[in-house]
């Protein structure tokens, strides 16, 4: 897996390795999955290297939440 092989310090580390990435409040990511069909979005603990899933959902269903706050039912 390569987040888990991965030492991000920061945003601009996720953006070197996905350019596509955007970033909103709380520390949240949000990656584009399967040509922009899907979307995830994580929470990153930069000090303590760790990544929480917030959300895994087609585009249609991102467009009903916020993905500042968001949490994974």
């Amino acid at each position: 897996m390569e987040t888990k092989r991965a030492r991000w310090k920061s945003p601009q580390d996720i953006k070197a390795r996905y350019g596509s990435a955007d970033f909103v409040a709380n520390n949240r990511v949000i990656f584009n999955i399967h040509g922009n069909h899907y979307r995830l979005i994580v929470a990153v603990v930069y000090r303590l290297q760790i990544v929480y899933v917030k959300f895994v959902g087609t585009h249609k269903a991102y467009d009903d939440i916020d993905a500042a706050t968001v949490e994974l039912e």
